[in-house]
């Protein structure tokens, strides 16, 4: 199969099919930029409706103006990869444009190690983690009415999710939970430098080191653990502190660590922007947001900097149905079509039929240790 030119299949939208209204994609994409090779075949899949033929991947903001004109449909882009000038030519040009990320439940391992995912989000709106724009999961969980069928459907999705323990990348863990001594524990989840969610919706947040800052002054009593992103572990992306800094405001780091193991142990979190933050609150934990992920503001977390247009009331199983079920979509690896949010978790729980041929993961990873390994070597200087 050729990485442009996946094989067409079946868009199954999980917010139809809760519903039972019908199927429709208005301007589905003609053209795709900013999505890197290794995985057009999987978002090609989840951007293809029934019957259509799948986007091209055109190298240029200008080529994709063409190609959509030429086929009639939408431009999509990866979010944290668009082109500069691309808003402004498809609006001059009056195409629709689709931003395109990462889903909330991804892969069995790092995006950074270059593995496919098996969820995206689009959304025609905005961005979910730009709070300066409602975005369509914004509206969803604004406007949506959350009947019976839809809830109990959640219901049954996250107890999987839990009792899977699945999380966005799956990555195994090598240590046990750290002990705790009795204290309150909290966990602060790192983020990569520079991660467009923080610089949008982080609310003055300018990093970790300024997030343990503000959890210490807020919890100074409790044990605090805090736990490097793991793409920032791995040196596959920048970021991160120096352990002796993150010392003077957490009482641990933790590493290595299996993350659904790590949440089940700790009374709290405190994020920024983290997506943590919503696998905790699927494991009822409590949540603090000092920045403006797209889970707060809905009663459901101590906002210390409130979005702004949110205040609707919801249940952590509504937040669910909206963000696992009606606003993402699915890739299924074993049929290399669109699948339900219930066969992807499936996926995601099943060890690997057999190990990846594919070189680049494995090369990735390799440099990744090397600047990992460098890192540490200036730590001790």
């Amino acid at each position: 199969m050729q990485p442009n030119r996946p094989r067409p299949s079946a868009f199954v939208n999980a917010a139809i099919s809760a519903t039972g209204r019908e199927a429709t994609d208005d301007a589905p994409a003609a053209a795709c930029v900013g999505v890197a090779g290794w995985k057009r075949a999987a978002v090609a899949a989840m951007l293809t409706p029934a019957g259509a033929a799948p986007p091209d991947f055109p190298r240029s903001a200008r080529r994709a103006i063409d190609v959509a004109r030429r086929r009639g449909g939408a431009i999509a882009t990866w979010a944290s990869r668009e082109p500069a000038a691309l808003h402004s030519l498809a609006r001059a040009a009056g195409l629709p444009l689709i931003r395109v990320e990462d889903g909330f439940l991804r892969s069995r391992g790092l995006g950074a190690e270059c593995r496919p995912p098996l969820s995206i989000t689009v959304d025609r709106g905005g961005l979910h983690f730009d709070p300066g724009r409602p975005s369509d999961l914004e509206r969803l969980l604004s406007e949506t009415r959350f009947d019976a069928t839809l809830t109990a459907r959640a219901e049954r999705l996250v107890r999987r999710v839990v009792t899977l323990g699945l999380t966005k990348y799956n990555l195994s863990g090598t240590a046990p939970p750290p002990t705790t001594d009795g204290r309150r524990t909290v966990l602060i989840p790192g983020q990569v430098a520079g991660d467009l969610s923080l610089r949008l919706g982080g609310a003055g947040v300018t990093g970790d080191l300024d997030l343990l800052r503000r959890a210490r002054a807020l919890e100074p009593d409790a044990l605090l653990l805090y736990r490097p992103h793991p793409d920032v572990e791995a040196g596959l992306r920048k970021g991160g502190v120096r352990d002796a800094d993150a010392l003077r405001h957490a009482d641990r780091i933790v590493r290595g660590d299996d993350l659904p193991r790590l949440l089940a142990g700790v009374d709290a979190v405190h994020v920024a922007t983290s997506l943590t933050g919503f696998e905790a609150l699927l494991r009822g934990r409590e949540v603090v947001c000092h920045g403006q992920p797209f889970f707060a503001g809905w009663g459901l977390t101590r906002d210390l900097a409130p979005p702004p247009r949110r205040g609707r009331r919801l249940t952590a199983t509504e937040l669910a149905a909206a963000a696992l079920i009606l606003y993402p979509r699915y890739f299924d690896p074993q049929t290399g079509a669109a699948c339900s949010p219930e066969t992807a978790i499936e996926r995601l729980a099943a060890p690997p039929a057999r190990a990846p041929a594919a070189l680049l993961p494995s090369l990735r990873r390799l440099q990744g240790l090397s600047v990992r390994a460098a890192a540490h070597v200036l730590q001790a200087v």
